[in-house]
């Protein structure tokens, strides 16, 4: 049954929510038809073409500029608890399925993200699992007013110890949202355990980064770990909680140097290194990433191998130029703290830059500094973060392995 709520497109412009996309901009609403006064924000409503053909049902903001988000393809859907559990069963399926690391099913101890937004059908909607914990993320107005019924949903689908909602992130200002941390159903532990890997590490969630653990980054990890293992000195940069630093001495790195701006996750490193049985490899340092790498350089230190995995610089499309300058400026002064065939692992998480700009910005970096580059393995985030082949935004992550040798 339609809703007697229609969204209706100027002419010619479905043709992209055809081809496989989810959103609709604010340019694209026949307003004579569809008055956006009209709409309340998180209101759900069908979606027509210029001719009436119906497109599929939406959550609306009328005050956003992406004003409406596909979460069916067909009209007169309505997202009740039933309907985003079997959206959400559709996404868990995926994520337990998977042997994910050397054939054995569940290695990271049922800790993965578990809904990727667009990418699983629910756009604004994030959720990371730590086996009975759930953390999430109500990015839209749409998927904020449906908490209730997300909560519902999951308690039915996973009965989870608790649920923590970390809607901090600057995306929710874009749709007129307060950033918040609010608890769901169930009593948050003080901290819980993650295994990743064969690593483990204990995290408080109500304290992390974004939903606390960067689960996009694991598969790397595990790739590129093996190639650290002959290194003696390693500076991971941007380090979190040491992820990338104690994979690196779990696979047999002598020394690593995690650096990192944020106390609470330098605090957290020592403990993490114990628990790995190398914290007589791991040391860490608070100090902000680039200037700290300055002085590296004025003392004339050299690494075998470095991670650069910094935040995003990028967030939005007009931001990229400068973003481009901040991220050759970096890598070329991790290139400088290089020895000879030393490796490095650079990383972008903004999703505006694109893959063949940003190795052609590694290229431009080496070749100023006269060092020749081998690419030897492309990174991109790991299965539980699925990329929407319609949307390139949701491959955000992207990356190289790269080893680095004095001009030929």
């Amino acid at each position: 049954m339609e809703s007697k709520v229609r969204l209706v497109l100027k002419r010619n412009e479905e043709k992209r929510l055809r081809g496989g996309h989810l959103w609709i901009f604010s340019n694209e609403v026949d307003t004579q038809r569809s008055p956006m006064a009209e709409f309340s924000a998180g209101q759900v409503v069908d979606v027509f073409d210029h001719d009436g053909k119906a497109l599929g049902s939406a959550l609306v903001n009328p005050h956003s500029l992406i004003c409406a988000r596909l979460i069916s393809r067909k009209a007169g859907v309505k997202p009740t608890p039933g309907w985003f559990k079997k959206r959400l069963k559709r996404a868990l399926e995926l994520r337990e399925s998977r042997d994910d690391n050397n054939g054995h099913p569940h290695h990271n101890g049922r800790c993965y993200r578990m809904v990727y937004s667009e990418s699983d059908g629910l756009p604004g909607l994030i959720i990371d699992r730590y086996d009975t914990v759930l953390v999430g993320q109500l990015n839209t107005v749409g998927m904020d007013a449906l908490r209730p019924v997300i909560e519902k949903a999951l308690v039915d689908l996973l009965d989870p110890a608790a649920i923590l909602w970390r809607n901090d992130s600057q995306i929710r200002e874009l749709e007129g949202l307060e950033r918040e941390v609010i608890s769901g159903p169930g009593t948050l532990p003080d901290s819980v355990e993650l295994l990743e890997n064969d690593l483990k590490f204990t995290l408080a969630l109500d304290q992390g980064q974004k939903t606390g653990w960067y689960f996009d980054q694991r598969a790397n990890r595990e790739r590129v770990a093996p190639l650290l293992a002959q290194c003696e000195e390693v500076l991971d940069l941007y380090s979190y909680q040491g992820a990338w630093g104690i994979a690196a001495a779990k696979a047999g790195a002598k020394k690593v140097l995690c650096v990192d701006s944020s106390e609470s996750a330098v605090d957290a490193i020592p403990g993490h290194a114990k628990a790995n049985g190398v914290d007589a490899h791991v040391s860490a340092v608070k100090a902000n990433a680039e200037r700290y790498m300055d002085s590296l350089l004025e003392e004339k230190a050299r690494f075998d191998a470095i991670i650069v995995d910094p935040p995003a610089f990028a967030p939005r499309a007009k931001d990229v130029g400068q973003a481009l300058k901040a991220y050759r400026r970096l890598n070329e002064k991790a290139l400088r703290l290089l020895n000879p065939g030393g490796l490095l692992v650079s990383m972008t998480c903004s999703a505006h830059i694109h893959e063949e700009r940003y190795e052609s910005l590694l290229l431009q970096a080496a070749r100023h500094i006269d060092r020749d580059i081998q690419v030897l393995m492309r990174l991109e985030q790991g299965p539980d973060h699925p990329v929407h082949p319609a949307i390139p935004e949701s491959r955000y992550l992207k990356g190289r392995l790269i080893r680095v040798l004095p001009s030929f």
